[in-house]
């Protein structure tokens, strides 16, 4: 039967047109001020660390692409209960990373590449289970290579390296990840 559905054709453009406008100026207009800064250092570190301004950005790029789609699905409660579960799952596994990261800033000596990585790729399974039957291949891809590259052993040593050049945009990330905690945003 020919069925026509205006609300799932609206979600579908407009998953297509964020997709398309996934710029800074753009996620100025979706993301909180609090959340643009810790991008912003994020983008920083990436630059410094794969050396590269293009690839840096693609990163950033395909996060706010990733984060505004599963934030339209969310809003627009395209999640069924099962999927509702994993929200939840998600929410306390990013709370429990940004206080692992955060704490591994505070208190000296106590970074462990290796637990942090793991926190990040458990945060990256999450985020493929719930948008297994909403996003693309291509948007899983780019769910991939964010969390690839944000858990990848070497980035967070140069990241957390005491002496490195990342030190002050990792002051800048914890104190901003520090507010959204405290804020219960994360």
């Amino acid at each position: 039967p020919d069925v026509f559905n205006s609300k799932s054709l609206a979600l579908q453009a407009q998953k297509k047109i964020l997709s398309k406008m996934a710029s800074k100026a753009m996620a100025t207009l979706l993301v909180d001020d609090t959340s643009s800064e810790i991008f912003d250092e994020l983008y920083k570190v990436s630059r410094e660390h794969t050396r590269s301004k293009k690839e840096a950005h693609k990163i950033m790029k395909d996060l706010i692409k990733v984060a505004v789609k599963i934030g339209v699905l969310y809003r627009h409660q395209r999640f069924d209960a099962a999927e509702l579960r994993t929200v939840d799952r998600l929410r306390k596994k990013l709370n429990q990373t940004a206080m692992t990261a955060v704490s591994f800033y505070e208190v000296e000596y106590t970074f462990d590449r290796a637990v942090l990585s793991a926190l990040l790729l458990e945060c990256k399974a999450l985020v493929h289970e719930l948008a297994a039957r909403h996003l693309t291949p291509r948007s899983h891809g780019r769910i991939g290579r964010v969390f690839d590259h944000f858990a990848d052993v070497d980035f967070l040593s140069a990241l957390y390296r005491r002496d490195g050049d990342c030190r002050p945009s990792l002051k800048r990330i914890c104190e901003g990840l520090s507010k959204l905690l405290d804020e219960r945003v994360l």
